[in-house]
């Protein structure tokens, strides 16, 4: 048990890249799909009632889907409002289409939107 407590904290420090880059490796190496399996795992949830599906989605994810040929200013945006370094918010907008922030609320969202898009980025909100 040890060596599993201890695994969990080695993949707690991991950042938001190398955690996405874990798990296309992981995704290659066994062949299996982590969409997939949120979407096995979802499929009871919804299976109850169709109150789930009438209720106010709470939840957004701000995704970077191009640089708009601003790269620099993408990429200075980007590490303001993550606080990634340099070499990482150059490869989130370099990889774009990527998400920037997940599970954020409604305004928040609208306001990571609007700063990129100053900055010249193409944005949308999931």
């Amino acid at each position: 048990m040890a060596d599993i407590a201890k695994l969990v904290e080695e993949l707690s420090a991991l950042t938001i890249l190398e955690a996405a880059e874990l798990a296309k490796a992981l995704e290659e190496k066994w062949g299996v799909s982590a969409a997939a399996a949120v979407a096995v795992a979802a499929a009871p949830a919804a299976g109850g009632a169709a109150a789930p599906a009438a209720e106010e989605k709470t939840e957004f994810d701000v995704i970077l889907t191009g640089d708009g040929g601003k790269k620099i200013n993408v990429i200075k945006e980007v590490r303001a409002i993550t606080g990634l370094g340099l070499t990482e918010a150059k490869t989130l907008v370099e990889s774009a289409p990527k998400a920037v922030k997940e599970g954020v609320n409604k305004e928040e969202a609208e306001k990571i939107k609007k700063q990129l898009e100053e900055a010249g980025a193409t944005v949308e909100i999931k």
